[in-house]
């Protein structure tokens, strides 16, 4: 009877270690609820997380390093960020995040972009599915601001898709942001407002970054005009390039770039006046790479594929 109930026991056990090696041969996603929501790829590769956990100080506000929800790329070994989180140089930084450090509203000024006494509150995931295509994660989300009270809402939509040719990601980040409070009025500066991605706390210390534009460089470090901006960098000896692509059918909205800095930190700027119950789309990509940056004539066939 013990060796019957042994052998029965280790075909168990080899069934259960078994089924993780399977799973992790699948694309999909794993939700840690109140947590974080981890897309693997089609190779079963944890490739993003969508961070968007709520921590309470002993005065009952959220903390600082969970006031604003955004997206971590995750490299092949699915343990080393390619993007920083909260801390380090820059605190308020985070993944690829989208934020204005001058939201006015109601008379008032409101910075959701250092989110000092705001918040971006995740709320609800409103469609968590995996197609043959891709994975998508979409999530509303309310932005708060300095008295407490709602300026926007936003349904802010992440897809991570399997096909991805000599890339090692490609996301499509999409944030439909409604002024359901009263008109919004969304500027700043293309430092401290925009669509952007911040590169890994290490890039800050190596000074790694480099970037490419498909002109050439503006004296002023203020791009205008331009429909995608790429950066290298490196993280624990390796090099990655990522290609921000802004949707041409986005609103028009005095789109610049800030692409320069040599701690990974870039992306657009864009400037909208939103009327009470109006709504606007914005639409962009992300296209990682390993090693060092395609050639511009590369780069823009990257992004006449995603404009198509």
């Amino acid at each position: 009877m013990f060796k019957t109930l042994s052998r029965v026991l280790t075909a168990f056990l080899m069934t259960v270690l078994c089924l993780p090696v399977a799973f992790a041969n699948e694309p999909g996603f794993t939700d840690e609820p109140g947590t974080r929501v981890t897309v693997r790829n089609a190779q079963g590769i944890a490739v993003l997380t969508y961070e968007y956990a709520e921590v309470l100080g002993e005065d009952g506000k959220v903390s600082f390093d969970t006031a604003k929800v955004f997206y971590h790329v995750v490299g092949p070994d699915g343990e080393q960020m390619l993007t920083k989180g909260p801390g380090g140089r820059f605190p308020h930084h985070r993944g690829i995040y989208i934020g204005w450090n001058n939201l006015r509203h109601n008379g008032q000024r409101h910075d959701l972009w250092h989110v000092r006494n705001t918040q971006q509150k995740h709320q609800a995931f409103t469609r968590q599915e995996t197609t043959d295509a891709g994975t998508t994660i979409a999530s509303r989300i309310q932005w708060i601001g300095t008295d407490g009270a709602p300026v926007l809402e936003e349904v802010r939509t992440v897809t991570v898709h399997h096909e991805t040719g000599d890339a090692y990601a490609v996301i499509d980040f999409t944030s439909e942001l409604t002024a359901a409070y009263g008109d919004v009025q969304l500027s700043g500066d293309p430092e401290h407002a925009g669509i952007q991605f911040r590169a890994s706390q290490e890039v800050a210390e190596n000074k790694s970054a480099t970037y490419v534009f498909p002109v050439d460089e503006p004296k002023d470090q203020q791009y205008t005009g331009m429909p995608w901006a790429a950066l290298t960098f490196q993280v624990d000896g390796q090099k990655w390039t990522v290609q921000q692509m802004a949707y041409p059918g986005n609103p028009e909205g005095n789109a610049r770039w800030s692409a320069y800095r040599d701690y990974g930190r870039f992306g657009q700027f864009p400037t909208y006046q939103i009327e009470e119950g109006q709504r606007i789309t914005l639409q962009y990509r992300f296209r990682v790479t390993p090693g060092e940056a395609p050639d511009r004539a590369g780069l823009n066939e990257a992004y006449e594929a995603y404009a198509e």
